[in-house]
């Protein structure tokens, strides 16, 4: 039995997590923590913690979590160079999942989106357009810098030299090694994905679109049950799924 304490149960995630967890018998929510709680009360009572609340957040609860030698995974988004590193440098002490996305579909997303790109070369555009409901506060989302960074390492490219977030006025034309990157936002829209591949004559284009928060619940929910039995160290979802 594997004991999971929700971090942000209130959250759209949060909510998704609880009402999935209900049907993982070797599962026990041991514990539920929203904005106001104190997860130091209840950390001891868990084997892992998922954390879906703020960037602002996550590196206090990574902190405890180190402290108290509970794994914890991470599937907050929006977090700046800084501060993902000061939350990585506690999966020394602890296993952690940092992941953009749980969603078994979009880590094939980012498999093929690496393939493609090796495959493609440099001879073709890249660009990503990514839509989430309006309620969603960063941009781009998570899950769209992690393809963006998928297809800058494959081109031995920084990410924050190369992707260009949307074009407005005389911008001169495109250059070889720009990633394009677009937002937007409208509705209840889960989450929408496409990486486009695009040369002279003929594109590419990979797309993954959510419908439902139960995918992301159910792999974040998968992902803490492989968590709680490895080494302290920094995963993914392509080490969970075994992608890599």
């Amino acid at each position: 039995m594997t004991r999971v304490i929700i971090n942000g149960y209130k959250g759209r995630m949060g909510r998704a997590l609880l009402a999935c967890a209900a049907h993982h018998p070797e599962l026990e929510v041991a514990g539920k923590v929203d904005q106001g709680d104190d997860l130091r009360a209840v950390i001891d009572q868990g084997d892992v913690v998922i954390d879906f609340t703020t960037h602002t957040a996550t590196p206090g609860v990574a902190a405890l979590c180190a402290e108290r030698g509970k794994a914890v995974l991470i599937g907050t988004t929006g977090h700046s160079n800084e501060d993902r590193s000061t939350v990585t440098r506690f999966s020394e002490q602890i296993p952690m999942v940092l992941a953009s996305n749980f969603s078994t579909g979009v880590n094939t997303l980012f498999w093929l989106a690496r393939k493609a790109a090796e495959v493609l070369g440099p001879e073709f555009d890249l660009e990503i357009v990514e839509m989430h409901h309006r309620l969603k506060r960063d941009a781009p989302s998570g899950t769209a810098r992690t393809l963006a960074e998928i297809l800058a390492e494959v081109r031995q490219q920084q990410y924050d030299r190369v992707v260009r977030h949307g074009r407005s006025g005389i911008v001169g034309e495109r250059t070889t090694s720009e990633i394009g990157m677009h937002s937007i936002r409208g509705g209840d829209v889960v989450g929408d994905h496409t990486v486009i591949f695009a040369s002279v004559g003929e594109r590419v284009e990979l797309t993954h679109k959510a419908t439902s928060r139960e995918t992301l619940a159910n792999g974040a929910l998968r992902a803490a049950q492989w968590l709680v039995q490895q080494k302290p160290g920094l995963y993914d979802m392509q080490d969970v799924l075994g992608l890599k």
